[in-house]
């Protein structure tokens, strides 16, 4: 079990009527307890809250008038995440029940139906099941080179591979893409969770369906999987985005944090590197 405290602040200069709809909040999932939350709102609009029943996802929606605006939330959260087990297999698509089905097909940032010679030139003669997720993981973290602003919100995973170089919801969509090119569920998880580069932000992780269960992976090797506050899981990014507006705006503040108040375990030094004291 690991406790964060976790916390976004949104400042926003509204040029004119705009519609907001935010997804910043821990999720209601069966990993994840909410210990405490606290959500503030600039005086002046009203907003109202939905669940989605099936992903947790929590949305706040609220329509501002031109002005300034400014949204900060803040939880304690208790994450319990088990560690996976290596021997799950891959599940035939015969036998993938109706609602995991859809996180086998291509979507707008994740256009498995192009990859799929791809896919199965790099891993198709892999072993089926966890392993071959893995290999999956360790392939996006050699080629695709973590930079920050060298995508955009148009970028797909076909554009990633391409070039070699994206952000954290880049890396997501190919290990996705990837996946669902060899028949494997995959989709997308965003959270909080603390790293020292690059500045603290959202996280993008994804997770695959293997053998009845979904299992975490982060193909930028930057958190442990085992520590991320889940806040949205969907298809693809679209599904996930931290803010939705309709209108005009300027946002002139965004800033994440994260505070673990349990360690994370001190590396291990291999023993031919121990420098004698």
């Amino acid at each position: 079990m690991h406790l964060s405290t976790v916390e976004t602040v949104l400042e926003y200069h509204v040029l004119s009527p705009t519609h907001f709809c935010f997804n910043i909040e821990a999720a209601h999932w069966p990993t994840q307890k909410i210990l405490s939350e606290k959500l503030s709102i600039s005086s002046g609009v009203h907003p109202h809250s939905h669940t989605d029943p099936r992903s947790g996802n929590r949305f706040i929606r609220f329509d501002a008038q031109p002005g300034p605006l400014k949204v900060n939330y803040k939880a304690e959260v208790e994450v319990h995440t088990p560690p996976p087990d290596t021997a799950l297999r891959e599940t035939p698509v015969g036998r993938v029940p109706d609602e995991i089905f859809p996180y086998l097909l291509a979507t707008r940032y994740c256009e498995s139906d192009l990859m799929c010679n791809e896919a199965l030139r790099l891993f198709g003669h892999l072993p089926p099941g966890y392993a071959r997720v893995h290999a999956i993981v360790e392939w996006v973290q050699r080629h695709v080179r973590y930079q920050a602003g060298s995508t955009n919100s148009n970028t797909t995973a076909q554009q990633v591979v391409e070039q070699c170089r994206g952000v954290c919801r880049d890396f997501a969509h190919v290990g996705i893409t990837m996946c669902r090119a060899l028949n494997i569920p995959a989709r997308i998880v965003v959270g909080y969770v603390w790293f020292d580069e690059p500045p603290q932000d959202f996280h993008a992780l994804f997770e695959a369906w293997l053998d009845g269960h979904w299992v975490l992976f982060d193909p930028t090797g930057m958190a442990p999987v085992d520590r991320v506050v889940r806040i949205g899981t969907g298809r693809d990014a679209k599904d996930v985005a931290f803010a939705t507006m309709f209108g005009q705006l300027q946002l002139t503040r965004k800033e994440v944090m994260v505070l673990e108040h349990d360690p994370r375990p001190r590396p291990v030094v291999p023993a031919e590197f121990v420098i004698p004291a």
